[in-house]
């Protein structure tokens, strides 16, 4: 990189805009100050912000690596986001706000029992610790890999770790008075940094390669890497009715029964805000994604004419923007929504795990505000901290695929339970018996045993369900809490 003393400068100064946000915002003290910013965050700003938080470090360079494998394969899902958004939108979010939800999971405790709305909190901790996780991760390999010099064995270690802890102690830094309420406008920031990243390299990768921006389109059309739909082969994991599908029920459940996400929906000033904007971020999120994989093809196409090779598709947007010999900006703008890309997921996802730790299991009074009670979530908050980037460090260890991939493997097994025990509670008509209560986490931590297993016979028998796993085991455990359901209630009638 040619100019790592302007580009330090640009990140310090980042830091020290978003230290300046978090103060300005973190006026409130009670718990729902913290997690709903006293329902004031006006819905464009959220909207916005969302657009950083689903795209993420995992968008910002997976994706465009990921078009070399699966080519434009990824846009069946996103279109099947949109199914799932609309269903947050016309379905959960009128229940959230009728229901007047600080912690969303306490709807199964309502309808279900205290054990399920306990084992749905502790999902969303799972789920989301480890999303948290994975998408900080990406960043901050990208940093140690090819931004720093090269160091090897127990340096590259250290020097990942002290990455890892400075990252999270500027995110608990600017979130821990404000919460929610500093998270929409940070977020928001850190949205047009990504966004900008991304449009100015798009820019500058496009001339490099002599187009004008008339002739992108159909370049990239030409290129080979802008298929979208597979049908070919069913079995397949990527086949896009599969994709479809699987988005619908990825957002569905990365959304709409995520507390990190809703928290966000849910401090908008009032429910018509709340679907104005889920509605125009999921539009917005389509043409932004396009354009993510429009980089990717166009990345691409440079580097097979260049000849530059990369060890790991995560890294070709990086490897580009910092030796690509495009001048200074690019290197900078890349470096200020890389971090925009880290940021922008974590705070936000440290506020819900904050909020569900403090309301779910603690038994936080949602307008607690004494000095005691504020000292308590702050040291929660830091203890959150410290978990997920210990998560980061075990991750490192372990991880040999595509962050991107991994991310939805896991989630098709810890949301699928969520996805079920709310579609039990949603639909059920018939009275659920109080001691179905007490199977609720024996059926939720078994039917993604069982998913996994059939996932296994299936895919030697040449089939996988590849993303579409998630309303499989979601499926599972439906039909395993109403099993049970029929089952107490027999036994309830009978006595």
């Amino acid at each position: 990189m040619e100019t790592p003393l302007l580009a330090l400068l640009a990140v310090i100064g980042y830091f020290c805009l978003l230290l300046f946000l978090g103060h300005q915002t973190g006026k409130g003290e009670s718990m729902s100050d913290f997690s709903l910013g006293g329902r004031r965050s006006p819905w464009w700003a959220v909207a916005f912000g969302m657009v950083g938080t689903s795209l993420s470090g995992v968008t910002f360079l997976s994706v465009p690596g990921w078009v070399g494998d699966q080519q434009f394969g990824y846009m069946p899902m996103v279109l099947g986001y949109v199914l799932g958004y609309a269903v947050i939108m016309f379905v959960l979010l009128p229940l959230y706000y009728r229901l007047q939800l600080t912690s969303i999971y306490r709807f199964l405790g309502d309808r279900i029992g205290a054990v399920a709305y306990k084992t749905g909190a502790g999902f969303f901790l799972v789920s989301r610790s480890i999303g948290a996780s994975f998408r900080l991760y990406l960043v901050v390999l990208v940093l140690n890999e090819t931004v720093l010099p090269e160091a090897t064995g127990a340096a590259s270690w250290l020097r990942l770790a002290l990455l890892v802890a400075g990252l999270l102690a500027v995110i608990w830094a600017y979130t821990r008075r404000g919460g929610i309420a500093t998270v929409v406008w940070t977020d928001t920031l850190q949205t047009a940094f990504m966004l900008l990243a991304a449009g100015t390299a798009f820019v500058l990768i496009a001339q490099q390669l002599g187009l004008s921006l008339l002739e992108i389109p159909s370049a990239i059309a030409d290129s080979g890497h802008a298929r979208w739909w597979f049908f070919e082969d069913f079995g397949a994991p990527n086949h896009s009715a599969k994709q479809l599908v699987s988005g619908a029920f990825i957002a569905l459940c990365m959304t709409g029964l995520d507390q990190d996400m809703m928290q966000k929906n849910l401090s908008c000033k009032n429910l018509k805000d709340a679907q104005l904007n889920m509605g125009s971020f999921s539009v917005v999120l389509v043409f932004v994604n396009l354009l993510f994989l429009g980089l990717g093809a166009l990345l691409l196409m440079l580097s097979e004419s260049q000849g530059i090779s990369v060890e790991r598709a995560d890294l070709l947007f990086a490897t580009v923007a910092l030796e690509g010999n495009m001048g200074w900006a690019l290197p900078i703008l890349f470096l200020l929504g890389l971090m925009a890309a880290a940021l922008s997921s974590a705070d936000s996802a440290l506020t819900a795990l904050t909020t569900s730790v403090c309301v779910d299991f603690l038994g936080m009074d949602e307008t607690a505000s004494k000095p005691k009670d504020t000292q308590q979530r702050q040291r929660v908050h830091l203890l959150v901290s410290v978990m997920v980037g210990t998560l980061i460090l075990v991750f490192h260890a372990v991880n040999d695929n595509s962050v991107i991939a991994a991310l939805f493997k896991v989630a098709s097994y810890t949301y699928g339970p969520l996805l079920g025990l709310f579609a039990f509670a949603l639909f059920r008509s018939k009275p659920t018996p109080l001691s179905l209560d007490r199977w609720i986490p024996w059926i939720a931590v078994a039917a993604p045993v069982l998913g996994w297993l059939l996932e296994q016979w299936t895919t030697s028998h040449g089939f996988s369900f590849g993303f579409a796993l998630l309303p499989v085991n979601g499926f599972l455990t439906w039909c395993g809490a109403s099993l049970m359901a029929t089952i107490e209630l027999k036994q309830e009638q009978q006595t």
